[in-house]
């Protein structure tokens, strides 16, 4: 049974833990909203540089097969960029990622998958599975300073890589920031571009574009290229965060519950230990009476 010193001593270890978790829910609440707002507002340019691809494409016609960008590599390898977190105490962030991993992975027995990997806690979980080629570790800059020039230096290396020949396809593992209670694990396509997923009207058939289309689309793939991995790592560290913050607010429920109900014991045992020495006071008092 506990002491009344060692109650004393658990309240105020559990009340420092509160303080602790409470201020990184904070940190975490004010950099979400920082995240979210960059990640909310760039998804109208990527949606309307998609549909501008789409109509250069549909304008392109039958030349858009002699594209390499818009047809699988020769290679047999699968190139997956996976985005983790660089940091733990996230909730089910990286469990659920690594989750969805080993589903695709299952999904698709045999394949030869070499990993690109953003994030300290995704590169130490390939590492000790195994199984698959880790062919890049991007470990500066952090993904809580991301910016579009991240976004193209890592643009460009998956480029590098399909243009390389060694692939047939590159694939981004990455959690999609849904709401603040829901974000999900979503592994989607990157390269070839998928032509028929970006196709849209002939509009841009009908009018006269200068220079030609090819130029246009020369110059815009790459931009579009950018734009869906800066998108990619913004709703990853924004659910980062979502979850970091939900975890930090229930961790500091949890505290104060606790708290709570360890005073509820201390108050009852310290009670029981008045109403003791009460009772031996009263009888000392009636054994003096009784001489």
């Amino acid at each position: 049974m506990a002491s009344l010193r060692d109650l004393r001593s658990r309240i105020k270890s559990v009340g420092n833990i509160k303080q602790i978790t409470r201020a990184m829910e904070m940190v975490a609440t004010t950099k979400l909203r920082r995240f979210q707002d960059r990640a909310v507002a760039s998804r109208p340019y990527a949606q309307e540089i998609a549909q501008l691809l789409g109509r250069l494409s549909a304008a392109m016609g039958d030349k858009l097969a002699g594209e390499p960008i818009f047809r699988p590599g020769p290679g047999k390898a699968v190139a997956l960029l996976v985005i983790g977190s660089d940091r733990g105490l996230c909730g089910a962030y990286n469990s659920q990622l690594f989750a969805a991993f080993e589903r695709w992975i299952a999904a698709n027995p045999g394949v030869d998958v070499r990993c690109f990997v953003y994030g300290k806690r995704a590169y130490q979980y390939l590492q000790k599975r195994g199984g698959v080629k880790i062919e890049r570790y991007f470990a500066e800059p952090p993904l809580e300073k991301l910016d579009y020039r991240l976004a193209k230096f890592t643009a460009k290396a998956l480029t590098d890589a399909f243009n390389s020949g060694e692939y047939r396809e590159v694939k981004i593992l990455y959690t999609a920031f849904e709401s603040m209670a829901k974000y999900v694990p979503t592994a989607m396509g990157f390269l070839p571009v998928q032509a028929a997923s970006t196709a849209g009207d002939n509009s841009a058939s009908d009018v006269i574009l200068e220079p030609n289309v090819e130029a246009l689309l020369g110059k815009l793939v790459p931009r579009y290229l950018e734009t869906r991995i800066y998108n990619a790592l913004l709703e990853s560290i924004t659910s980062e965060y979502a979850s970091r913050r939900m975890a930090m607010k229930n961790a500091t429920d949890a505290a104060t519950d606790m708290q709570s109900l360890l005073k509820g014991v201390y108050n009852r045992r310290r009670q029981e230990g008045i109403t003791k020495d009460l009772l031996d006071i009263v009888g000392g008092a009636e054994a003096l009476r009784g001489k």
